[in-house]
């Protein structure tokens, strides 16, 4: 025990002696004073003796020699005020970096020890609890008020949960039924039940635990760089104090020389700069594997994106429904469709849930569900029987016109389809697409700002699908078809640009995250081998936070280099006086005592808040962008209603009552919310954004739209119901051209307004915009 603690003890000994030798001398005990001090200088001896025995046995140089020098050579000429000093200034390095090392280690470990062990399992007769290893995906599970959740999962109630063992946030986070949960979250009210997803071993927190066992805080090339200036420092201390003891014919003023030489500030800096960083970006979320990884991050130039996952969302979002003429409207279709899809441990079964839940529409009990491996999944959903599945297993014989309409329409958007059938007839289809991430162009731009001079998309989607996301996110190049050797190849191609840091979340992204000068995995949705392959891990669902712990990394390493340079500078200046013989060694030992503590202070700044990149908003405005969004969330659906109608008209008979039902909900539902976003929206971003480039752009575009619903009536106001060929041109000119800019204007708002809203119930943080 006494040897965890010897920083400790060697600190509070020599602290001791050493102000007890200044007591006996205020105090005219003059052998009181010697005596103590001279004890104090003999601790530190002997304490850097033992470490100068264990660089000798490692076969590591070490610059401890001038600080064993100094405290040698204080004994012999009698100046054991000065030994003092020295040892207490030895015993404060070593316990200041003995602390900055255990605190980045206990706010990373901090993770392991909530790791869930056990799980309640509901079965007919009950909730029966097994170990967690035991649970299998599709099992449905029971967790307890204050119970952590044990593996990933999907809720089957809404649920108010602590995340903050994974993100850092202290307030609980409210999430609704057929939302994705993550294990290690603490469930802080009523009990509620959620699908297993994952297996335990798959789950995200056990990929924490494994990637907080390989976040150990190693050498960084800066540190490894100040150990070989601090090797090649030695000599020249040696042959100056022995010049000065030449000159002056006095062993006094080369002792002065060793101890202010003594480089503390290179050698404790630098690590406490680069341990701090390593703190600050875990709390934000962020595991880096140890300091060499933190400035590998920070000296990066090439950035390397893969699409799914991490420039997109990774999950499916619904984009519309799809029905046949004169069959179930699309909301009905889409209310059975989730009804059967939440108990579904599914991919897409949450997507469907959720574009339910936010149309409001009441998803029922589902009964006798069974799954068909590789077709789809069939239950009874209030007395009907609905199956979700593949084209095959739903539509037989030759398609109708309106299923090969909406084929051809997935292939036009790259959207995926699923089709759904309610007692026993093709009632509609589901079009689904993974949409970019809001957050990704500001970040993108933000990672611009600090340094980065190339970004690249590297994908193996479609080239047509990558070009539009990297248009979208404002990349260099897009490289699309690629499988994981391509990746590689890519990597190390992009090499010759400047160090690379290759972005990924999947297990094909894993050996170009490996190749990489430093390779970021985004693991928030559970372990993959990409975590496992990479530098830096984003534990956060959130990836502007990789722009947050770039600047970390970059401002880490600035203040290292800041901390080494001042302390170094003035103990160069300190050598050159006491070489000369105008600094005594007991007033250069308190000299260099405050050369080492402002040099450690600077390095701990590091430790220090900082203005990132993601936006402050003031908790009102919070309050009213989430009422807005959630209003803008509400219109998705008539949105995509625009298109459903212009497509209807393109075939006789062409009948107008639709088109006239679609204008009144515009200016029902539609035209208030814009013109609620233009009054009250609009000023919160320019607030939040520090300007109004945003805000301008997005109130042209509401405009736009007042215009292109104004022209639609129009368009109406002389047609009858049943029109001609003729009559619809301009009507249905109108409507697509009205979808469009709704859809720009929909993907504007979310990426330069709704973006910045900070997640439910979070404390408001202030960052760089």
């Amino acid at each position: 025990m006494w040897w965890r603690r010897r920083e400790q003890i060697l600190f509070l000994a020599t602290g001791v002696l050493t102000v007890a030798g200044v007591a006996g001398w205020v105090a005219g005990g003059a052998g009181i004073a010697t005596a103590a001090w001279t004890a104090a200088t003999v601790v530190g001896l002997l304490y850097s003796t033992g470490s100068l025995a264990v660089a000798v046995r490692r076969r590591q140089p070490s610059v401890d020699v001038i600080a064993w020098l100094a405290l040698a050579g204080a004994l012999a000429v009698g100046e054991v005020f000065a030994g003092a000093v020295v040892a207490v200034m030895l015993a404060s390095g070593a316990l200041l970096e003995a602390r900055a090392a255990a605190r980045a280690r206990r706010e990373l470990h901090a993770l392991v020890a909530r790791a869930p062990r056990t799980a309640r399992r509901q079965t007919p007769h009950g909730a029966v609890e097994v170990p967690v290893d035991q649970v299998a995906v599709g099992d449905r599970l029971l967790v307890g008020a204050g119970e952590i959740v044990p593996v990933d999962g999907r809720l089957l109630d809404d649920a108010v949960l602590d995340e903050s063992a994974l993100t850092g946030e202290p307030l609980p986070v409210t999430r609704r039924a057929g939302d994705d949960v993550r294990s290690g979250t603490v469930n802080t009210e009523a009990p509620v039940g959620l699908v297993a997803t994952t297996t335990a071993a798959a789950s995200t927190y056990a990929g924490v635990v494994r990637l907080v066992e390989q976040a150990q805080a190693g050498s960084a090339p800066f540190v490894r760089v100040a150990d070989r200036v601090a090797v090649a420092f030695v000599p020249v201390t040696l042959l100056l104090a022995g010049a000065a003891w030449l000159a002056a014919a006095d062993p006094t003023r080369a002792v002065a020389v060793l101890v202010v030489a003594t480089p503390c500030p290179l050698l404790l800096a630098a690590p406490i700069a680069i341990m701090s960083g390593l703190s600050r970006a875990a709390r934000g979320g962020v595991i880096v594997k140890g300091g060499a990884a933190l400035e590998r991050l920070a000296t990066g130039k090439v950035l390397l994106f893969d699409k799914t996952g991490t420039l997109t969302g990774g999950r499916p979002a619904l984009t519309d429904v799809v029905t046949p003429p004169g069959g179930l409207d699309a909301d009905e279709v889409l209310r059975l469709a989730a009804g059967l899809e939440t108990v579904s441990a599914h991919v897409l079964a949450a997507a469907i849930v959720t574009a339910a839940r936010d149309r409001g529409l009441p998803a029922g009990g589902p009964h006798q569900v069974r799954e068909v491996h590789g077709y789809g999944v069939e239950g009874v959903v209030d007395g009907r029987r609905v199956r979700l599945g593949k084209a095959a297993w739903i539509v037989t014989g030759q398609a109708p016109a309106w299923v090969r309409h909406a084929r051809r329409r997935a292939a036009l958007d790259g959207s995926l389809a699923v089709f759904v059938a309610v007692d026993g007839a093709p009632a509609g289809v589901l079009l689904l697409e993974d949409p970019v991430r809001p957050q990704a162009p500001r970040m993108v731009r933000a990672l611009r700002a600090a340094g980065i001079a190339r970004v690249v998309l590297v994908t193996g989607d479609r080239a047509e699908t990558a070009e539009a996301v990297g248009r979208v996110v404002g990349v260099d190049a897009v490289h699309a078809d690629c499988d994981p050797a391509d990746k590689v190849a890519l990597v190390r191609a992009e090499q010759r640009h400047g160090p690379t840091v290759m972005v990924g979340d999947g297990i094909n992204d894993a050996p170009a995250l490996a190749a990489a000068g430093v390779g970021v995995a985004l693991a928030a949705r559970g372990a993959t081998a990409s975590a496992e392959a990479a530098d830096v891990v984003l534990t956060v669902d959130r990836i502007d936070a990789l722009a947050d712990a770039v600047l970390i990394a970059r401002r880490c390493r600035t203040i290292a280099a800041a901390a080494v340079g001042a302390g170094m500078g003035a103990c160069a200046v300190a050598m050159v006086v006491a070489a000369a013989g105008h600094l005594p060694p007991a007033v250069g030992a308190v000299l260099q005592e405050g050369i080492d503590l402002a040099a450690i202070g600077i390095a701990l700044t590091a430790l220090l808040p900082v203005r990132l990149h993601t936006v402050a908003m003031r908790p009102a405005d919070v309050a009213v962008a989430r009422r807005l969004y959630t209003e803008h969330r509400g219109v998705r659906a008539l949105v995509e209603q625009v298109r459903t109608v212009a497509d209807d008209l393109l075939d006789p008979p062409f009948d107008l009552a639709p088109v006239r039902v679609l204008l009144a909900r515009l200016q029902a539902e539609l035209l208030p919310h814009e013109r609620a976003e233009e009054a009250q929206l609009l000023p919160i971003v320019a607030r939040a954004l520090g300007g109004s480039g945003a805000a301008g752009a997005l109130s042209r575009t509401h405009a736009e739209i007042e215009h292109q619903v104004s022209r639609l009536r129009r368009s109406l106001e002389d047609l009858p119901d049943s029109a001609q060929p003729e009559d619809v041109v301009d009507v249905r000119r109108v409507l697509y051209g009205l979808y469009a800019v709704l859809r720009l204007h929909n993907a504007q708002e979310e990426e330069d307004a709704f973006s910045l809203i900070p997640a439910r119930r979070r404390a408001p943080v202030s960052v760089r915009s």
